[in-house]
């Protein structure tokens, strides 16, 4: 366990991101006919079930949602030692081929995740558009990706950490960053 060195969000703070998030998802694509939600495993398919949540809300429908597993996608595994931890496995009931996707992760950092993950959609299908919301952008790119929503940006240096605690696997929800590149 790591030191904390500033919380960025509370737990309110997170439900008005998220629904600010969803607002924008509804009109930047004129409603949710034609979207669908994929979380990317594991903390990005929370904050997608939430955001479908509040998108059904919004719209009196609900929203296909599917999560998505990118472990065998990333490109910083080596091949010899296989992957880092077993797959969680991905669950995508519907089809992606025509439909305008919106893929969601926790954070945004490099971007190799978020590239991983547009590899794993293209394999199961050609959307009509692929949109990216997080709920914290960090900047540090590595690749030429930006997301379409974002619930906050905070700038952070490459030695911290921001971590997003969810009640599903940490018992709270808050967004905090630590120091030294610790998990909270």
């Amino acid at each position: 366990m790591q030191k904390i060195k500033a919380e960025i969000m509370d737990e309110k703070g997170m439900c008005r991101a998220t629904a600010r998030i969803s607002y924008e998802i509804v009109e930047r694509n004129h409603g949710t006919a034609n979207v669908c939600i994929i979380g990317i495993r594991r903390r990005g398919a929370v904050i997608a079930a939430r955001i479908a949540e509040k998108l059904a809300d919004i719209e009196g429908a609900p929203v296909s949602t599917g999560f998505l597993d990118i472990t065998l996608y990333r490109d910083d595994l080596d091949a010899k030692d296989g992957p880092a931890r077993a797959p969680l496995g991905s669950d995508i009931p519907f089809e992606v081929t025509g439909r305008r996707v919106v893929l969601v992760d926790d954070v945004l950092f490099t971007g190799r995740s978020v590239r991983a993950a547009i590899d794993a959609i293209m394999d199961r299908g050609r959307p009509e558009r692929v949109q990216l919301a997080v709920l914290i952008d960090r900047g540090h790119r590595e690749l030429p990706i930006s997301p379409d929503f974002v619930g906050k940006n905070v700038p952070t240096s490459q030695n911290e950490t921001v971590a997003v605690r969810v009640t599903e696997f940490d018992g709270e929800n808050r967004v905090v960053i630590c120091e030294n590149g610790g998990k909270a």
